[in-house]
C-alpha cells in the first residue's frame, strides 16, 4: 500500500509538531523559571553545606524573594577545603553575624550571567570588580577559559558551572569558598 503525502497534510503535520514542541518547551521553561535560588539550593545534591549556612544565617526568605541575585555557590567539595572546626565555629548561633557576612559575600545584587561578567571584564581590560551584598568586592578575571573570582585576601575560586537561571536570579557553582574576612 502506498501512502500519498500531499503538501497540505505535510503542512498540518509540521504545524502540529511545532505547536506540540513549543508547548512542551514553554512548559519546561515555566517550570525552571518557577524555581527560586533557595528552592534550587534545597534540591541540589552538591550544596548541602551552603544550604546549612543560608539557613543558619536566616537568609532563606531573602533568597526566595524577588531578587534578582547572582549567587556564587560553593559546592560541598569547596567547603571540604575548609577545616571542619572553622565551619562548625561559623555555624554556631553566637556567630550568626559573621556567618551572614560570609554568606552574603557570595551574593551580588542583579542577574549577572557569565556573558555579562565577561563583557564587564572586557570593558575593564581583563578584570571586573563585583560588589557583593555584604559590601566588599570580588575581582573577576580569566584564567584560560575559566572565570576566576579573587577575594580581598587573594583566595581564588573558579566558576565550574555557570548560568543556572532561576526565577529570581542566577547561580554559578564555584570550586572554593571566598572570604570577606579572615576566619
Amino acid at each position: 500500500m502506498k501512502f500519498l503525502v500531499t503538501p497540505l497534510s505535510l503542512l498540518a503535520l509540521l504545524t502540529s509538531f511545532a505547536t506540540f514542541s513549543q508547548t512542551s518547551l514553554a512548559s519546561v521553561n515555566n517550570d525552571l523559571l518557577k524555581k527560586t535560588i533557595i528552592r534550587s539550593t534545597e534540591e541540589s545534591q552538591i550544596h548541602k553545606m551552603l544550604l546549612a549556612a543560608v539557613k543558619a544565617a536566616d537568609l532563606e526568605e531573602t533568597l526566595a524573594g524577588d531578587g534578582p541575585f547572582t549567587v556564587f555557590a560553593p559546592s560541598d567539595g569547596a567547603f571540604n577545603k575548609m577545616s571542619a572546626d572553622k565551619i562548625a565555629e561559623l555555624l554556631r548561633p553566637e556567630n550568626k553575624r559573621a556567618l551572614k557576612s560570609f554568606v552574603t559575600y557570595h551574593i551580588v545584587a542583579g542577574n549577572l550571567t557569565a556573558s555579562k561578567i565577561l563583557k564587564a571584564m572586557c570593558r575593564g581590560k581583563g578584570s571586573a570588580s563585583l560588589t557583593t551584598v555584604q559590601g566588599n568586592e570580588l575581582l573577576a578575571t580569566m584564567d584560560g577559559l575559566d572565570i576566576v573570582l579573587t577575594d580581598c585576601f587573594g583566595n581564588i575560586a573558579r566558576i565550574t558551572s555557570a548560568d543556572s537561571n532561576q526565577s529570581n536570579g542566577v547561580i554559578h557553582v564555584i570550586d572554593s569558598v571566598i572570604l570577606p574576612n579572615q576566619l
